[in-house]
């Protein structure tokens, strides 16, 4: 991994997995990335050292990461109520876990880039069609079709024009007042209200409410404390197609560093994770805080290898580790390989994907994911982190702020029956606002337990 870096390095390796090799005019798509890299950056290599700096807080324990968002972007959904809706599901969700944990909340969107999905066949069949796997928006369609599924450049910059409107409107609601605290009882969802979590999270409202009336009269509000008026909100993505990112990557002006303005967070998924392979001759070369997903295949000594290579000067909150093992797996999986970055003093923020380990496809055919077990693998995260010395350091989720029938179970109780009801995605099954905002309100009571037990175990030391 000591080989001259370059953004287009990668293109020189053996192993380059999930990247299209098939569009049908290369030229075009060369074009395509040409005009690319005379864009303007997605965000600002500032940010992104904000951003690691908040992460270094995460890694010691002085904050808590709350990554979510969709699945996979998609054009047809794109519309300012769907990024107003989960904007406003985030902060919901990062008020509950900030109250209960009592530390600071690093909110992060998969929003403005996450479109390419890897997939586990390149091609899907229908009966005796067979035709290539629809690989997400910027690259093919949904349809069924030949034409659809047929690889197109131009998808690139239509991304990238979706992803750019979607954050001038996150950095309007983040610093324009709509964030504000004293906005707290105007976030709920409509289709949340008068739920068990509506509920919840209304009485919740009124606690903060009387604090901020507290600090208001103390002289605490948004004129003398413009924190409260706002919120630092950064986006992220899964940097699958190497092109585009290639095509983002910008030398910062200030540092001389090369940072993606694609996002100011990117991940490597378990698929292309390969030591050897394109993805992580890329990520070795940026220096956003980065992200890699650690599945149920990963060991110990494979997992430090990586971070050796992604990390190799061990900043704090350079490398966020995901954990996405299923709620069946975590227990054998996860201790070892918390126990090898704490022997070898790695500075890493430790994270559950819980998610993708706990999907099943159901009776009639439904693609979903059982809450129980999305909440099981997140309780058993933050106690094996705990048994072992590490940690929590956050959550990655796959969410909507729209009302979907995706994931059964919750407090609704959703049934394999209640899939067709509403089932929107265009790949995976996402928590709909409510089952959001439970596991929220699970997550924070797991962690206030944990805050009144330490503080317990100080009380008795001293």
């Amino acid at each position: 991994m000591s080989e001259h870096w370059t953004p287009a390095s990668w293109r020189s390796k053996a192993v380059i997995k999930h990247v299209p090799d098939d569009y049908p005019d290369m030229a075009a798509l060369s074009a395509v990335e040409q005009t690319l890299r005379g864009m303007p950056p997605l965000v600002f290599a500032g940010e992104a050292r904000r951003l690691k700096s908040l992460l270094g807080d995460v890694s010691e324990g002085k904050a808590f990461l709350l990554q979510g968002g969709d699945c996979a972007e998609s054009f047809k959904e794109f519309h300012a109520d769907n990024i107003r809706d989960m904007f406003r599901l985030i902060l919901q969700m990062a008020v509950v876990l900030t109250f209960a944990g009592g530390k600071p909340v690093v909110k992060v969107g998969r929003m403005a880039g996450q479109f390419a999905k890897p997939r586990s066949s390149p091609v899907e069949k229908i009966g005796d069609v067979e035709l290539p796997s629809y690989r997400g928006d910027n690259i093919n369609g949904m349809e069924f079709t030949e034409e659809s599924r047929r690889p197109d450049p131009q998808r690139l910059l239509q991304a990238y024009g979706q992803s750019s409107a979607t954050l001038n409107l996150l950095r309007a609601f983040a610093g324009g007042g709509y964030a504000d605290l004293y906005n707290i009882h105007r976030w709920t969802l409509g289709f949340v209200n008068g739920s068990p979590q509506g509920d919840r999270y209304a009485e919740l409202s009124e606690k903060i409410t009387e604090a901020l009336t507290f600090m208001a009269a103390i002289g605490v509000t948004p004129e003398t404390h413009p924190d409260l008026h706002r919120v630092e909100f950064f986006t992220s993505h899964e940097a699958l197609l190497l092109g585009f990112e290639e095509a983002m990557t910008r030398v910062d002006s200030t540092s001389g560093d090369w940072y993606d303005t694609s996002a100011h967070l990117v991940w490597i998924g378990e698929r292309t994770r390969q030591l050897d392979g394109a993805h992580v001759e890329y990520f070795r070369g940026i220096q956003n805080p980065v992200g890699l997903k650690c599945g149920p295949t990963m060991e110990p000594d494979d997992l430090l290898r990586l971070a050796d290579a992604l990390n190799p000067q061990n900043e704090a909150g350079r490398l966020t580790l995901y954990g996405r093992f299923g709620s069946d797996k975590i227990a054998g999986r996860l201790p070892a390989l918390l126990r090898a970055t704490k022997a070898a003093g790695k500075k890493v923020v430790w994270a559950i994907d819980p998610m993708h380990g706990n999907t099943l496809t159901a009776a009639n055919g439904y693609k979903t994911r059982p809450f129980d077990r999305i909440l099981s693998e997140v309780k058993s995260f933050v106690e094996i982190c705990k048994a072992e010395g590490v940690h929590p350091g956050g959550v990655h989720l796959e969410m909507t702020g729209q009302d979907v029938t995706e994931c059964l179970g919750g407090a609704r109780a959703l049934t394999e029956g209640d899939l067709a009801d509403r089932y929107h995605t265009h790949c995976d099954p996402r928590l709909n606002g409510e089952q959001a905002l439970e596991l929220a309100f699970l997550v924070a009571e797991k962690l206030k337990e944990d805050r009144v037990g330490e503080a317990a175990q100080r009380l008795v030391a001293v």
